[in-house]
């Protein structure tokens, strides 16, 4: 029969290997941690052929005393804790010991390191009755690795090239570098220095690691509820593109792949996002050390929170609460933003503030406006109509003399209760509207931008269940197969509960004998047959709770205002303002963006002027 005996020490760390040593950014990623926890504030990255020859840390943290060289590469071997308790409040980014013993296993080590107020440092070889030689070092430690697999080629064979070996051990220092902006970090490859990060406040290193363009089409996000704080930025939707490595998320500074917490992000960005595009984050989550276990996966990059549920509807209401703003001015300086994407930021300069404001369009007096059809009326857009009513009835008057009519005269400085989408201009081929601000030009896609707010709109109703009906004079009757007629009888209540109410009016007919009122201005037999096939698609129980957005961004897109629609200044304006008051305005049921600017600065770059 099988005997069972006891594995030898080598074999028993090299299985461990296995766990925490998967390729040389594992290694990378472990010594860099010990570093930190070690107290250093500044650190050296070296690496040879992508980490697999050569891996070198320098540090100037506390080091390590001679007596206790040998004890570091033994298995689970630490200094982070010494009891239960200690391990259920983890504080610590290593803490198991098995990293040093783990890559000594796999690799030929090396570790010199000058404990703080000794007389000289102590190197030491991770070799078996390897003892303390006396060596040269200011301070700080030295953990040098060579030769990664030199004794287990069968693993050494499923390592990458050398290119994308140092890619993962690049992201693997930047990832670290995110969470220390006070330690100064350098990384080198066969000799080529690649960044150089000093010390730096939070908002720059991000910028340094992940680029200005990213701080720039961002929003900052701060939040805090009990033990629980959030910062950091989230992309704008607008600006989002198909990449799926753009997620950076910490949690008590260490780098995490949660689900909950990517869950959340996914809800939080569900409306607002174009197609595949995926949310960029750089967030930063701090919660009590006791309601988090971070023992859970060798490579730590795992975790598990003891109130899942309160941290996913954290982070959910966070940064659904920030993508949700409304349109605000923004004057604050900020890094350079892209050419495209929405809103592009102009950078504070003396001969922006110099330039001349417009006062709001006047509408010609031989315009008959029509009535405001885009939702609520407003009373920006009521003064509007008034003024222009009244201009229509002084037909027996002369006409006043042009210096007494609104017109477009500079206002000196920009005030601070002007509109960031500001006033209404003309509308381009009836798909655009065109309007002016205190810096420049504002292009508006108006079905997109009445889609998000009608979108907006029918979710509030239905959540209060308030949603208003309107009869219409004359039935919208349509064809329908005999299945659809079977959905509309079967569930009439619930289509009277979204506004819709739907009969047969023959053998392969139905009429529509009102619409909400929200989506008046639609074209009632389009949105029955899309109701109908939702309907018929889901049920009406998934209709109300798993499918409702869905739903509900169907009915927006067909009862908002259509391409090649003419609209009055009034009405433009009306939809300007309404924008300003609607959550998301920035995109779209669908994730398009629904508004961008030109700045002034930019058209005169476009058109060469001053150069």
């Amino acid at each position: 029969m099988p005997v069972i005996a006891r594995l030898p020490d080598l074999l028993i760390s090299q299985i461990a290997a296995g766990e925490v040593v998967e390729r040389p950014a594992s290694v990378l990623k472990e010594l860099l941690e010990n570093s930190l926890d070690a107290g250093s504030k500044a650190i050296q990255v070296h690496l040879e052929e992508g980490g697999v020859k050569l891996i070198r840390i320098t540090d100037d943290g506390c080091g390590i005393a001679k007596e206790q060289l040998a004890l570091a590469l033994t298995r689970h071997a630490t200094s982070k804790i010494t009891s239960l308790d200690d391990l259920e409040r983890v504080g610590t980014l290593g803490f198991r010991g098995e990293a040093l013993a783990s890559v000594a296993s796999v690799a030929r080590l090396t570790l010199t390191s000058r404990e703080r107020g000794a007389s000289h440092a102590w190197k030491l070889r991770g070799e078996p009755a390897a003892e303390p030689e006396p060596a040269a070092l200011m301070a700080g430690t030295v953990v040098e690795m060579r030769d990664l697999y030199f004794n287990t080629p069968a693993r050494r064979k499923f390592l990458k090239s050398e290119s994308t070996e140092f890619a993962h051990c690049a992201d693997a220092v930047r990832r670290l570098a995110l969470t220390r902006p006070d330690v100064a970090i350098s990384l080198t490859h066969n000799g080529r220095s690649l960044f150089q990060l000093a010390p730096a406040d939070p908002g720059r290193r991000i910028a340094d690691i992940l680029g200005e363009e990213f701080i720039g089409a961002a929003r900052h996000i701060e939040a805090a509820s009990g033990p629980l704080t959030l910062a950091g930025f989230a992309i704008d939707p607008t600006r989002a593109t198909d990449a799926k490595d753009g997620q950076y998320v910490f949690v008590n500074g260490r780098f995490v792949r949660d689900k909950i917490i990517g869950h959340a992000l996914r809800e939080a960005y569900r409306d607002v996002l174009h197609g595949s595009r995926q949310p960029a984050v750089c967030l930063f989550v701090n919660i009590d050390p006791a309601l988090v276990d971070v023992n859970v996966h060798p490579a730590k990059t795992e975790v598990r929170f003891r109130d899942s549920r309160a941290v996913h509807q954290f982070v959910f209401h966070a940064i659904q609460r920030t993508l949700a703003a409304p349109v605000q001015a923004d004057t604050s300086p900020r890094p350079p933003l892209p050419a495209q994407g929405i809103a592009a930021e102009e950078n504070a300069s003396s001969s922006a503030a110099s330039r001349p404001t417009w006062t709001p369009p006047y509408e010609p007096p031989n315009e008959a406006p029509r009535q405001a059809s885009l939702g609520v009326a407003e009373p920006a857009a009521a003064a509007y109509l008034a003024f222009a009513r009244a201009a229509q009835n002084i037909s027996q008057n002369p006409p006043p003399h042009p210096d007494t009519l609104p017109q477009f005269v500079p206002s000196g400085t920009a005030s601070p209760e002007a509109p960031p989408l500001g006033y209404a201009l003309a509308q381009l081929h009836g798909i655009y509207v065109l309007a002016q601000n205190a810096r420049g030009l504002i292009l508006i896609d108006m079905h997109a931008a009445h889609e998000r707010i009608l979108y907006e709109k029918l979710k509030t109703a239905f959540d209060n269940r308030q949603i208003a009906t309107q009869n219409l004079l004359i039935p919208a009757v349509f064809s329908a197969d005999p299945l659809d007629i079977a959905a509309v009888e079967e569930h009439g209540e619930a289509l009277r509960d979204l506004g819709f109410d739907i009969a047969p009016l023959g053998p392969n007919q139905l009429g529509v004998r009102s619409v909400p009122a929200l989506l008046q201005s639609g074209d009632p037999a389009a949105l029955a047959r899309s109701l109908i096939s939702e309907l018929r698609e889901h049920g009406i129980t998934q209709l109300a709770t798993a499918h409702r957005n869905e739903l509900l961004a169907t009915m927006a897109c067909h009862g908002a205002v259509r391409a090649r629609r003419q609209l009055t200044i009034p009405e433009m304006n009306a939809l300007l303002r309404q924008m300003k008051e609607t959550e998301r305005a920035g995109q779209c049921n669908h994730g398009r963006p629904t508004w961008t600017e030109l700045t002034l600065d930019q058209l005169d770059k476009l058109f060469l002027r001053g150069q």
